[in-house]
């Protein structure tokens, strides 16, 4: 009897020290085993307790007293599917009539405490079918991505969400997107996750860093073409103008509306055209928008003027082809001249790490997602990569992007440097290497390719 008492207490032991340390262990050996089986004894008494369930119906109550039976207790939402995760609990229900998919949302922190879990959120499927998904540890703290993710054309997995769930960034659903953060937030390893899930598509990189490239140079083996200076990234936003026009007049060719072709071939952007004749696509990075806008004399003001402009058409008329905006600054609003507006308006995706005031949190979701603003600006200093992200729907996530080091997000790239494209447009702006690897990187004059 003592061996045993010694060897549970230990056991015990163990449990308790995998759960601190360890929590992802933990709930993959014991926690959902255990979270399953409290689910499921409690889960009457806890939808009750929580004023999730609903009378008997007429005919449940008639028969009852017809039969001279005990009358039938209050019913909870119908359990379809209880599936277990390497994260937490996806249990999907099926609502009882007169319920609504808001009182599980309006119960999801009573639900967290009920069945001891760390966090509980819920989506409405289709009419009436429930999806809650629970937490059973912190996943924000020590992020861990999974090994298979649903990886497609132009769709990065580039975080983890509060829910356990992967958050993409998928160019062909949300083209354009802004990110926010003060300094240290974590803006920068967010943009590397960016730029390595992208490393190997078949996808053109042009990035302008006006810090003198400190943040994207490192990746330039990649680059289809970089600015360090403001003057540089006005004539590679009017190359880019100039290569949108030119691919509009690709798929004005290739359209197919003749009246014996089917509708669905019909080409409208650069994804209805034949692989042969798809030209490439463009994501292009602005690490700091405000030293795009910032201007000193009007000579500055007119390249100011003329590096908006291109923005706001490229943000109005880029996705048909194929060309993306993801726009990076610590503040984002009217203070930076006219167009910001405008341009701001065209950015539907919208993800927020850390900032200093109330301002910058509205900036990005006062006009989407009220109720994210309040979550922006509590993130603490010390929870580096944690970021609000949101869209035009006016929906919300908490995320945080794993860690990726400048070395490991510069391995990436060089290791899928044969991918990079050559665009004619773009050639003057591609970085040229010298045999050196100790010689410092220049943006050379290079001879047009004919590639599209």
């Amino acid at each position: 009897m003592t061996v045993l008492t010694v060897a549970l207490v230990l056991v015990a032991a163990a449990v308790g020290v995998l759960r601190w340390r360890r929590p992802a262990w933990y709930w993959l050996t014991f926690g959902v085993t255990l979270a399953v089986v409290r689910v499921l004894v409690r889960y009457g008494s806890v939808m009750d307790a929580c004023g999730l369930t609903v009378p008997p119906a007429r005919w449940r109550l008639a028969l009852a007293r017809a039969t001279n039976r005990p009358i039938p207790g209050p019913r909870a939402p119908r359990i379809l599917r209880l599936r277990p995760t390497r994260t937490g609990l996806v249990l999907r229900l099926k609502l009882r009539p007169g319920q609504d998919a808001f009182d599980i949302a309006a119960a999801s922190d009573r639900l967290r405490h009920s069945f001891s879990m760390y966090g509980v959120t819920s989506r409405e499927l289709r009419s009436g079918v429930v999806e809650v998904r629970m937490t059973g540890y912190d996943v924000l703290k020590r992020v861990q991505m999974p090994a298979k993710t649903d990886t497609r054309p132009m769709r990065v997995p580039v975080a983890l969400r509060q829910d356990g769930s992967v958050h993409y960034r998928d160019y062909r659903a949300i083209p354009h997107a802004l990110t926010l953060g003060a300094t240290e937030s974590g803006k920068s390893v967010y943009q590397r996750n960016l730029v390595a899930g992208l490393a190997p598509m078949d996808v053109a990189l042009v990035g302008i860093d006006c810090k003198q490239g400190v943040e994207l140079f490192p990746l330039a083996r990649r680059f289809s073409a970089l600015a360090d200076n403001p003057d540089t990234a006005a004539d590679v936003l009017d190359a880019l103008v100039i290569r949108m026009e030119r691919i509009y007049q690709v798929i004005r060719a290739q359209q197919r509306i003749a009246a014996d072709v089917p509708d669905a071939e019909i080409a409208a952007d650069i994804w209805d055209l034949s692989a042969d004749l798809r030209p490439t696509p463009v994501v292009v990075l602005v690490d700091e928008v405000a030293e795009l806008a910032l201007y000193a004399n009007k000579e500055q003001e007119k390249r100011r003027d003329r590096i908006i402009t291109a923005l706001v058409r490229l943000a109005q008329l880029g996705r048909a082809a194929g060309i993306y905006l993801e726009i990076c600054g610590q503040r984002f609003g009217s203070e930076l001249g006219k167009g910001i507006t405008m341009l701001r308006a065209q950015l539907t995706g919208r993800t927020a790490h850390r900032v200093n005031d109330e301002t910058s949190a509205n900036m990005a979701f006062g006009d989407i997602a009220p109720d994210a603003v309040l979550a922006a600006i509590q993130i603490p200093a010390e929870m580096r990569g944690l970021a609000i992200a949101g869209d035009s729907s006016g929906g919300w996530h908490r995320i945080r992007a794993p860690h990726t080091s400048l070395r490991q997000a510069v391995n990436i790239c060089n290791g899928h440097a044969d991918r990079t494209p050559n665009l004619p447009e773009l050639a003057p702006f591609r970085p040229v290497f010298s045999a050196s690897a100790a010689a410092p990187m220049s943006l050379a004059k290079a001879a047009p390719s004919a590639t599209v």
